[in-house]
């Protein structure tokens, strides 16, 4: 862990180092207080030299002015180290996250993933900074006081030293406590971010089923873990701290007792005793340093070891010879396939299904049967275990995901659109289109004439995740997105099920134009939808029921003709529902 922290500080290497050098100078300047006391108690004022008195003084004012703009520079620059190694991390972590497969956010919500982003990684901006910074002063200090405790009294400075193991083994004691402490109170903060993320993003809901004291029950549930959390912090930090404290209190008894005989006894003179008391505060004051640092410390290595979770996480990843998917006509043929979620039972066994370029196949069946599932292993969103999926021939595991990927496009029933413009949303499928193929796809999508109607046209801000727009144009706003991106292969997912009928009918009108040409597969509740569809494949219990057009499957009178019916039963409309 130590080896890829340090990694970090290769790109600002050489302004770490003027750091270093700055806190170097620091501690040496830092040195020079008890020398010049001990030449004026010893040799300047017996002697009554007013002039090096005054000439000395003045030296060390300057020095102290040297020391502050060191300190200047160590502040600023240092803190700036640590806030650039910070922003790599979080690039390197977002970069992480945009390569992990779809399994990772089934089991991680996105609060506490925010979490280790901001808090975790703020507090390792601040050992980064602090941690060297300390470690190279404190050092330094401790060593070259102790030195210099040596050259007043080589006796008496053992006897200080002496002190210092016992300084340690209570620190490593109580540092475990710490940690375990501190690394709790990390998660209960995930935890809370979880929760504040879901309830913002709900709000609506909330608002609408009137369970705003729910919501409040659910936050208040993890913020009493939090408190908690950080009692048990808190309480290995005030017995680490008053434990530390105590014992440093004792080097300063020690100090006036041995100090204190020995100059009764002759053994050091008064000019001497007075300098080794101020100098043992140089010896003294970094380690006290040290320790308070262990908090830090600890806050800092807690957060990169939650970064590194991340960043060990297994991305999804193409094949070594992995072959780029070009000129794809949209032949797609399962073959024996089967998948299950964590090692859960099988959603999907053994599915068998040949799809022509340009055909229409819509999926139709019970909720959970297994629909969705086959669609999502097209794009390998998940993997399959057993069997193989081809487009036009080739093994979908023998093609890198992203020209996979680029060939396949998506229209859901629960459209996401980002926080910007329409515009913006509809040049995401494909970055780099023109403006006017960008119109183009907005038009064929039938929502151009209502972008003319807004003050800002496709520069109007739809608000987190398309608030401003109602259900009918956010699915057309992203039908335009799909246009856009011209894919071989399309997947509509239940696209027009949340929609009223004047509506659904004008998205079906853009759904047949985007159909046109592509190989196309509609999972459907809506069984009005896919009549004229050139395949109907029914999927119940992750396997394939039946299949056949619309006119075969009704005379057969199976699952389908007895859904399609029960459909169009005006008195049994409710009844469809709990079926699929």
């Amino acid at each position: 862990m130590l080896k890829r922290f340090i990694s970090y500080y290769k790109p600002h290497l050489k302004l770490f180092t003027l750091d270093m050098l700055s806190s170097l100078f620091i501690s040496l300047i830092g040195m020079l207080y008890p020398i010049m006391t001990r030449t004026m108690l010893n040799d300047l004022i017996p002697n009554r030299n007013y002039r090096m008195i005054v000439i000395t003084g003045t030296a060390l004012l300057a020095v102290y002015v040297i020391r502050m703009l060191l300190r200047y520079f160590v502040q600023y620059w240092g803190h700036i180290i640590g806030v650039r190694m910070q922003a790599q991390m979080r690039s390197d972590m977002f970069r992480k996250l945009e390569t992990l497969p779809y399994t990772y956010y089934d089991n991680h919500e996105t609060g506490k993933i925010m979490s280790r982003m901001t808090n975790d990684l703020m507090d390792v901006s601040e050992l980064a900074h602090h941690g060297p910074e300390n470690f190279f002063i404190c050092t330094i200090m401790i060593v070259g006081s102790f030195a210099y405790l040596c050259t007043i009294n080589w006796v008496l400075t053992l006897i200080i030293f002496a002190c210092v193991p016992i300084l340690v083994v209570v620190s490593l004691v109580v540092r475990k406590k710490m940690r375990d402490a501190f690394m709790e109170s990390r998660k209960s903060i995930a935890v809370i971010n979880s929760a504040l993320e879901s309830s913002i993003s709900g709000i609506r809901v909330t608002k609408a089923f009137t369970n705003t004291a729910t919501e409040v029950e659910k936050f208040e549930k993890g913020n009493s873990l939090f408190v908690e959390a950080r009692r048990k912090a808190y309480h290995a930090m005030a017995q680490f701290h008053s434990s530390t404290s105590f014992v440093t209190d004792v080097f300063n008894v020690v100090v006036l007792i041995a100090g204190g005989l020995f100059l009764y006894g002759g053994q050091i003179n008064f000019g001497d005793y007075s300098t080794f008391v101020v100098s043992v505060n140089l010896f003294i004051s970094p380690v006290m340093t040290l320790i308070s640092f262990v908090e830090q410390y600890q806050n800092g290595v807690t957060g990169f070891q939650r970064f590194l979770e991340i960043m060990d996480e297994q991305p999804e990843t193409d094949k070594p010879d992995a072959s780029e998917l070009t000129d794809v006509e949209g032949n797609i043929k399962f073959d024996h396939v089967s998948f299950a979620y964590n090692d859960s039972r099988e959603i999907v066994h053994g599915i068998c299904l040949d799809i022509k370029k340009g055909q229409k196949v819509a999926m139709v069946g019970p909720s959970g049967g297994g629909k969705t599932t086959l669609c999502h292993l097209i794009p390998r969103f998940y993997e399959y275990e057993a069997g193989k999926i081809t487009i036009d021939g080739t093994d979908i595991k023998d093609v890198t995901l992203e020209s996979l990927r680029k060939n396949i496009g998506i229209v859901q029933q629960d459209v996401f659109l980002f926080d910007g413009t329409i515009g913006e949303n509809i040049m995401y499928g494909r970055p780099d289109a023109t403006y006017e193929e960008m119109l183009s796809a907005a038009r064929r999508a039938n929502i151009d004439e209502y972008v003319k109607t807004l003050p800002d046209g496709f520069d109007t801000r739809i608000g987190e995740r398309g608030v401003k727009l109602s259900g009918g144009q956010k699915q057309r706003l992203s039908i335009a997105r799909v246009f856009l991106k011209d894919p071989a292969i399309l997947i509509l997912d239940e696209a027009t099920s949340a929609l009223d009928n004047t509506t659904e009918i004008l998205i079906q009108q853009a759904l047949d134009e985007l159909c046109k040409g592509r190989t196309t597969l509609v999972v459907a509740h809506r069984l009005s939808t896919v009549k004229n569809a050139d395949r109907i494949v029914v999927v119940s219990q992750g396997n394939i029921t039946e299949e056949g057009t619309h006119d075969e499957l009704m005379r057969t009178g199976g699952i389908y003709a007895k859904l399609y019916s029960l459909q169009f039963r005006d008195d049994d409309g409710l009844a469809l529902k709990g079926l699929l």
